[in-house]
């Protein structure tokens, strides 16, 4: 009898563990029958349930392009959608549509996409949201007053000095240049010394562990936001890129610990609280001693961002100045005769009075961050459901901000694939939208490292064009711009230099 007992008990258990599970299942497929169809009201790409559009996205370069044809094929649309699986991604390809996202307080949460970033950042500032990130937001930001950037000027004075360097011996050497690898050395060696206090002298030893670590480590998440088949852990981890990839992130992790921990010991609190440059590792360091709730990983994980966030973004920019500069002689004179004006024959260091003078560059760096900005789209978790030129967006779905296209919206930038810095004088812009033109995203989520970057880019490109005429050999289409976590091109970007008499 109780054999029975037991054996109908279990049968009980084993019925509504399956009915749960039959409920929940048909549970879900009624709500992804209704999301499929509101999300495609929206044009777009056309969807295989479950699969969605991932066997129609293109790779690497093509992606771009891809972005770009369907953005100008609906161009008089407020939005348009793509499906990753079972998941919408709503792309916004017009800033005044945008605005919504970057105006409200609630959009701050970064997309799933962004969880590929977790092992190696952790949750800091790029990837934290809600009340871990405003923390954050507001520990971090006196690194930024302009009293302290100003006394990181010396520092990227010193490295661009170095890269002119090299540069004036590969032109000596008659050797092909592929500049934008050599202002990721440049860069990488600035933003090292700036947040750690550490050399890592990437320009003289690009083979170091941790200079190739940086690099294939952003490859190998980038490849992962478009490959499904990559997105499980469990599974990644086992293949030859998981492996690779925690080889790479064992290297990251051990060098910026190990940086953390020595300068923590070098510094006494009486240096902390007196120092004149308060460091971002500095301030970062002293706020623990005043916190002990504040651990070394969460250092870490600013640290570690603030190297992703600080070196690729500000080389790409870079470059691709000087591929338009180098393919525009007309802008590029009026560079020369600005730089010789400011700097006149002499050597020496670029000081802040002379970055405020280089107004034609500054004008040249805005309208290159406009043609490639240096992160081509952002990703938003859509905070709740809303509705945007008629259409209904659905809360806890992905926001894809195209800044790539929504600086080339023709009704802000007449003629969007023109190179033209005078867009950017003062009358020029002062009736264009505040969200056409994007380049460090927008909103409280804004870059916050922004004139950080700005100054370096007018520091590096200032002392390349004051020793050097540039010029470009391949075309835009030829170099094949590549929209990864970073727009950069799909095989670097080769110039030839000559040395100015």
């Amino acid at each position: 009898m109780l054999e029975l007992s037991l054996a109908f008990f279990l049968k009980a258990v084993y019925f509504l563990i399956t009915a749960n599970l039959v409920l929940k299942t048909l549970k879900w497929l009624a709500l992804y029958v209704s999301k499929i169809h509101s999300v495609n009201k929206l044009k777009g790409l056309p969807m295989i349930p479950f699969i969605g559009n991932v066997h129609q996205l293109e790779r690497k370069y093509k992606f771009l392009k891809q972005i770009k044809e369907y953005s100008i094929k609906y161009k008089d649309e407020p939005l348009w959608r793509i499906w990753l699986g079972h998941m919408p991604n709503y792309i916004f390809h017009r800033g005044d549509y945008a605005e919504i996202l970057f105006s409200s307080s609630k959009n701050t949460q970064k997309s799933v996409q962004y969880n590929f970033l977790h092992p190696w950042l952790g949750t800091g500032l790029l990837t934290s949201y809600g009340d871990k990130w405003s923390t954050r937001r507001r520990l971090i930001t006196p690194t930024f007053h302009f009293e302290i950037l100003d006394d990181f000027l010396h520092v990227m004075n010193e490295q661009a000095e170095i890269l002119v360097e090299i540069l004036a011996k590969l032109v000596k050497e008659k050797q092909t240049i592929d500049i934008f690898e050599r202002l990721k050395a440049c860069a990488l060696d600035v933003i090292c010394e700036s947040a750690m206090g550490q050399n890592v002298n990437a320009q003289h030893d690009q083979l170091s562990e941790y200079v190739r670590s940086v690099a294939r480590i952003s490859e190998l998440v980038t490849n992962r936001f478009y490959d499904p088949s990559e997105w499980i852990e469990f599974i990644y981890l086992r293949t030859q890129k998981g492996k690779e990839y925690k080889k790479c992130l064992k290297a990251l992790h051990d060098f910026t610990k190990k940086v953390i921990l020595e300068r923590d010991a070098d510094l006494d609190d009486t240096e902390l609280m007196s120092k004149k440059r308060i460091a971002f590792l500095d301030l970062l360091l002293k706020a623990k001693r005043e916190d002990p709730s504040i651990s070394f990983e969460d250092i870490r994980e600013e640290v570690d961002t603030f190297m992703f966030e600080g070196h690729d973004t500000t080389a790409a920019a870079a470059s691709w100045a000087c591929q338009l500069i180098g393919s525009h002689p007309e802008v590029q004179k009026k560079l020369h005769e600005e730089i010789d004006s400011v700097l006149g024959q002499t050597n020496r260091p670029l000081t802040n009075e002379d970055l405020k003078e280089l107004k034609y560059l500054d004008l040249v760096i805005k309208e290159t961050l406009r043609l490639f900005p240096s992160v081509p789209y952002f990703g938003r978790v859509i905070s709740e459901d809303c509705n945007i030129g008629g259409y209904k967006v659905l809360k806890g779905e992905t926001a894809v901000i195209a800044a790539f296209m929504i600086h080339r919206d023709e009704k802000y930038f007449p003629d969007p694939e023109k190179f033209d810095p005078e867009r950017f004088l003062p009358e020029n812009s002062k009736d264009r939208h505040p969200y056409a033109y994007i380049p460090f995203s927008a909103g409280r989520r804004n870059c916050i490292g922004q004139r950080f970057a700005q100054m370096e880019e007018k520091v590096l490109l200032a002392n390349i064009l004051r020793k050097f005429e540039l010029k470009s050999i391949k075309t835009i289409e030829e170099l094949e711009p590549v929209g990864d976590l970073i727009l950069h091109p799909n095989n670097g970007i080769p110039i030839e230099l000559k040395l100015r008499q």
